[in-house]
């Protein structure tokens, strides 16, 4: 296998063997594949929410941020308005602004790249990207699983929204709990501190006590501000890196 030229950012013309390519390749594969494949819940559950096929295709193309997606059309399907929708998607987008502070780091992209980088910046492509050890790998990781992520989500976010009409209510099948089961599968790695885990807590206790009194994605909206008021209480502390010493993620082989 002959060596790939030198990425923008590489020092000194570093580049990756050929098993550590491959390494990387497959564990970018595997969670673009894992990822995207869930896809079908969204469109299943969007067309159910009352948003036509090409509305849901364009909220993946654009929007591409699955929970951010979900938001959307689940507080428009339990009767939402507009704003609370639109308030929540944003709330819950803000994290891919502080993974941008990390892949910024190792990516060293400008121009056209920069706008796709920006496009491609999500929890499975941070997360790939920042657990490997060497720059080139990281550029390798965060490109190839967003890439992965963005193709299977959108391809799988199409076939869900041809086939919600005619599988009925998607809750029969699972489909309503398949990203939040998935969201929850992502972040359980993080809640290894004492702050995280009270933030956690916190978060759930303020969205069950207000979900039945106040319009769908209001309690959303309070439950974020949990961590707003252990952020208060504890200032300056912050968590520890999420990969291992070794650089992959805890619990992890080889999802992150």
């Amino acid at each position: 296998m002959t060596a790939s030229p030198p990425e923008p950012g590489d020092h000194g013309g570093a580049t990756l063997p050929a098993r550590r390519r491959r390494e990387v390749l497959r564990q970018s594969l595997y969670v673009g594949g894992a990822t995207g494949a869930y896809g079908i819940s969204f469109g299943a559950l969007s067309v159910a929410s009352g948003l036509t096929v090409w509305q849901t295709q364009a909220l993946s193309l654009l929007l591409f941020s699955g929970g951010s997606q979900f938001a959307v059309v689940g507080i428009l399907g339990a009767g939402g308005g507009g704003a609370a929708a639109v308030a929540t998607s944003t709330l819950l987008g803000v994290r891919n602004g502080l993974y941008a502070l990390q892949t910024s780091r190792f990516l060293g992209v400008h121009g056209i790249r920069r706008i796709a980088a920006a496009q491609l910046t999500i929890d499975e492509s941070t997360a790939v990207g920042v657990a490997q050890p060497e720059p080139a790998a990281q550029r390798l990781g965060f490109w190839v699983t967003g890439t992965a992520v963005f193709v299977g989500w959108n391809l799988m976010t199409l076939v869900g929204a041809l086939v919600g009409s005619a599988i009925g209510d998607p809750s029969r099948w699972g489909l309503d709990a398949a990203a939040a089961a998935a969201f929850a599968a992502l972040l359980w790695p993080r809640l290894r501190s004492r702050d995280a885990a009270a933030t956690a807590v916190l978060a759930v206790f303020v969205a069950l006590v207000t979900s039945p009194v106040l319009p769908a994605g209001v309690p959303v909206i309070l439950a974020a501000l949990a961590a707003v008021v252990v952020g208060l209480r504890h200032p300056g502390r912050h968590e520890r890196a999420l990969e291992g010493e070794d650089g992959t993620l805890p619990g992890s082989d080889p999802v992150p």
